[in-house]
């Protein structure tokens, strides 16, 4: 859209009446278009928010007091405006800090899948759980494979594992507490002592594995990717087959995807911690 067609809108209300999807929430969806509105302005009054929204005044304060109280919107009582607030900017930084990750991240993905003839996958962590956001496949029939989005168990990933090494304690026992050490295989590390020694040792040596911790006869080796404040803000993996991706591969694959990953932390900004 052009800066005209743009300036050509403003001033225009912004229906909320259309048929909501069935099991939206309403004042959900009207704070939505309340934070839509305020980002296309430099502040709004109450009155101004309520005609373009066309919801009433009243029910357009209850909901920005919510959203303030989150730190989505703030209240300049001195110019009676309503403005976006830090909260949105940090949930809006979060997706295009990802989305950075994920393009810059591609040319070492194509080439560590080409040099280890593996699937090479790229994931985050979101509320205590792992998501794929990007994947570069093995050119082999016999391949491991997750789609963009998919979620799984962090102490049962590679990609979790390299993750949780790098934060406190108490946050690792925080997340193993909410989402519970389920065991999928026989494989799977259920102890929690046992669990932060693995994760210790993950650390140590600058790369994480799941030995068919997930999946029988699926291996896969992980390292993680740092912003500039040094914090582990997504993991990238070697993924495949027990029977390609062997104890012996690991001496390889490990420093391989951990050189990988910090290729990417540096195209991204980011700063290496200092290691032993």
């Amino acid at each position: 859209m052009s800066l005209g067609e743009q300036r050509k809108g403003r001033g225009r209300p912004r229906s909320l009446k259309p048929a909501l999807a069935g099991g939206a929430v309403q004042a959900l969806d009207r704070g939505l278009a309340l934070l839509e509105i305020l980002a296309d302005e430099d502040g709004l009054t109450l009155s101004e928010l309520g005609r373009r929204s066309g919801v009433s005044a009243s029910t357009a304060h209850r909901i920005l007091l919510t959203l303030e109280s989150r730190a989505y919107v703030q209240h300049d009582m001195e110019r009676g405006i309503w403005l976006v607030g830090v909260g949105a900017f940090k949930t809006g930084s979060a997706f295009l800090r990802n989305r950075r990750v994920a393009s810059m991240g591609r040319a070492t993905m194509h080439a560590l899948m080409e040099a280890s003839g593996e699937t090479v996958n790229l994931g985050i962590e979101d509320n205590g759980e792992v998501v794929f956001i990007s994947q570069v496949e093995s050119h082999d029939t016999l391949r491991a494979f997750f789609r963009a989005g998919s979620r799984g168990a962090m102490h049962a990933s590679g990609v979790g594992k390299a993750l949780l090494a790098e934060l406190p304690e108490h946050r690792v026992r925080q997340i193993c507490a909410l989402r519970r050490l389920e065991r999928f295989t026989d494989h799977t590390i259920t102890d929690l002592g046992r669990f932060l020694r693995e994760l210790a040792e993950g650390r140590r040596r600058g790369w994480a594995l799941d030995d068919e911790e997930r999946s029988l006869g699926m291996r896969c080796v992980a390292a993680p990717i740092f912003n500039e404040h040094a914090e582990a803000i997504a993991s990238v993996s070697i993924s495949g087959p027990s029977v390609r991706v062997t104890p012996r591969k690991l001496d390889e694959y490990g420093p391989m995807v951990r050189r990988a990953a910090d290729e990417i932390t540096l195209s991204i900004g980011g700063r290496l911690p200092q290691r032993d």
